[in-house]
């Protein structure tokens, strides 16, 4: 795959799990990595892990659109103009539906849609203006197959799907790729927290692969959207998933 060193990468939900891993190999692709995390400290601890002076780390709630706006124009100031939008931030607590709150709903909601939005809209001017903009939406083999207990989750990643599609087609004119990276279960702290032993089990039982994703086969998937190799290819859907499949 090829990229042009020197080029600008945001990675939101960079602290750790797959957006670390992301951040990591898009760093080991020549760009200077933004990472954008709620946890401002793990954000800045992340950054200082990369390679020699490629990353950043800024401290920011992606629900809070003026927060976005802000941490944006930081990170023009300090990495320069974004070439390159990983939006991957993404929480949800194992509850069964009926047991959520309204509360709890609306920021699940928040956090894996609302966040992502927020970002592509503070981050697109500077896309535009890159003329060979790239933008990876991280969404999840929940919203395309369906799980229990992450049901407002499935519900949110889903629409990062329509959304993507739509945006592909609107931006495609401005040299602008859109495309989304939909894993499956990811050995990552998140899900070592929401889920039990038994049911991490159960999920590699039922892969075909009869084990989880690696957060680094995820980042290899959104390094080659974010390649000159990727020029064409936009409004797509990835599946990193293990060969897991439904029917419907």
């Amino acid at each position: 795959m090829t990229s042009t060193p020197g080029r600008a990468a945001v990675v939101t939900g960079g602290a750790r799990g797959i957006g670390l891993a992301i951040s990591r190999r898009m760093a080991a692709d020549g760009f200077r990595v933004a990472i954008i995390d709620k946890d401002e400290v793990g954000a800045k601890e992340a950054a200082a892990s990369l390679p020699g002076a490629l990353g950043f780390g800024y401290g920011c709630d992606v629900t809070d659109a003026d927060a976005v706006n802000r941490t944006a124009g930081l990170v023009g100031r300090d990495v320069g103009p974004c070439d390159v939008l990983v939006a991957n931030v993404g929480w949800t607590p194992n509850k069964p539906f009926a047991e959520l709150t309204s509360a709890e709903r609306q920021a699940i909601v928040a956090v894996n849609y609302h966040g992502s939005l927020n970002c592509c809209a503070s981050f697109l001017p500077d896309l535009k203006k890159s003329g060979h903009g790239r933008i990876v939406l991280i969404s999840s083999d929940a919203a395309r197959v369906g799980t229990p207990k992450e049901t407002v989750y499935a519900g949110a990643k889903a629409a990062l799907l329509g959304f993507g599609k739509s945006l592909a087609l609107e931006v495609a004119r401005d040299g602008i790729t859109v495309n989304v990276v939909s894993p499956g279960s990811t050995e990552t702290e998140l899900i070592k927290e929401m889920l039990t032993e038994e049911q991490i089990e159960r999920r590699v039982r039922a892969n075909p692969m009869r084990r989880m994703a690696r957060p680094t086969e995820i980042a290899g998937a959104v390094a080659y959207f974010a390649s000159d190799d990727a020029a064409y290819i936009t409004g797509q859907v990835l599946s990193v998933n293990g060969g897991m499949s439904r029917v419907g």
